[in-house]
């Protein structure tokens, strides 16, 4: 791949401390950045750019890291349109239409499975998203959970089998968690690097604490890397649970106790907030800022699914999170960003820095404040390096 200089970027968010305002998004301005065989090969003022193979123009416009959504379900068919307008009319959510889904994802082809799925990571990416987790977790059979990890991993590495998503109607829970942690998860670990759990003793439909337990330590036997879906419903064991495991990040966190805060803060796990569940369920949010001021690291995610928050828009779930969650603007960009990707414990996306791979997301606006600040409107989207553009040597190329 030829080298590329994109330059013209009013306001660069680079997520290094170290650079430019020194803040932790590391904001310059005036700035370019080199991105030469898919990395970024040097990043700082525009007057100070090196040459390129090829120059990219965005015309005044900001740059961020393109977001990292360490949080989805994008293998599956059919919808749940209906639980949806239920639920604003004042039904409760309780797990239990998963099974729909289940249902409707069992039935459909590879070929069918692959279009959706090929749909989905497209809107994303034109939203501005560069990294996505996917999980299993619609299947609840060996063959079926197997068949959505390999699925996910045509298009991502971040897969996470969740055969722990629900216990299947008619089920024994105790048999189908020794089902998941035996034949199930030896048939997934190989197109897999995370096993999840929904603990969730609130719900008939999910696992309680010592269920949870045995997943986990089934995926640390298999080598898999940890998450939780945690205290989504209720206050419970979840996030203790996670931080006790070494959990790379536990997720939801939308009921929780001061004990849970203070051991998430002393923890190396992420606490991955879902502001779009919320939205979606009439729950409520979680209080970001309290988590923040005891230091606990936080992402952001859509958990786009069809059943509890059925869009793909990180711009739209970082702004819930700065309307609802008390987070500054700069604080849910971070999360959205760099806290994906410790949420996903990866330290080449979701920053701007040399080495990382060169995902820019470029904002149809001056400043990354307007991603709260324009709810709803369509200013992001992932810098395609394909674009045509022209030799350095001939000039200036179109606006993108």
């Amino acid at each position: 791949m030829t080298s590329v200089q994109v330059d013209g970027i009013a306001e660069l968010v680079t997520n290094d401390p170290s650079r430019g305002d020194e803040t932790a998004l590391g904001v310059l301005t005036d700035a370019a950045v080199v991105i030469d065989d898919d990395r970024i090969a040097w990043v700082g003022p525009s007057a100070s750019a090196p040459a390129a193979d090829r120059r990219m123009d965005v015309r005044g416009r900001a740059v961020i890291p393109s977001f990292v959504d360490s949080h989805s379900h994008l293998v599956f068919a059919g919808d749940r349109a209906d639980e949806f307008t239920a639920r604003m009319a004042g039904t409760p959510y309780d797990g239990g239409g998963i099974q729909r889904t289940v249902q409707a994802t069992r039935v459909a082809t590879d070929k069918e499975l692959r279009a959706l799925l090929a749909t989905r990571v497209d809107e994303m990416h034109a939203q501005g998203t560069g990294t996505v987790e996917i999980k299993s977790g619609y299947g609840l059979t060996v063959e079926d959970e197997a068949r959505l990890l390999r699925l996910a991993g045509e298009v991502t590495d971040e897969t996470t089998f969740l055969g722990a998503h629900i216990v299947p109607p008619g089920v024994d829970v105790d048999a189908y968690v020794a089902l998941v942690t035996g034949p199930m998860l030896a048939a997934c670990a190989p197109h897999a690097r995370w096993i999840d759990v929904f603990c969730e003793p609130a719900s008939s439909h999910a696992f309680d604490g010592d269920q949870a337990r045995e997943v986990l330590e089934a995926g640390v036997a298999a080598g898999l890397g940890l998450r939780v879906h945690g205290n989504q419903l209720a206050t419970g064991p979840g996030v203790r649970l996670a931080v006790e495991f070494a959990a790379a990040s536990v997720d939801h966190c939308t009921y929780l106790s001061r004990a849970d805060v203070n051991a998430l803060a002393g923890s190396a796990t992420v606490a991955t907030l879902l502001p779009g569940v919320e939205f979606a369920t009439r729950s409520p949010y979680p209080d970001g800022r309290a988590l923040l001021d005891a230091g606990v690291r936080l992402a952001l995610a859509t958990d786009c699914n069809p059943g509890t928050c059925y869009t793909s828009s990180m711009p739209f779930v970082l702004a819930l999170a700065v309307r609802e969650m008390g987070l500054t603007p700069a604080e849910a960009l971070w999360a959205a960003t760099a806290g994906g990707a410790a949420a996903l414990r990866r330290d080449d996306v979701g920053r701007l820095t040399v080495g990382a791979a060169g995902h820019l997301t470029v904002l149809d606006a001056p400043t990354y404040q307007h991603l709260a600040y324009r709810a709803g409107v369509p200013i992001a989207r992932c810098l395609d390096l394909g674009w045509p553009a022209r030799p350095a040597e001939a000039g200036r190329t179109s606006p993108i």
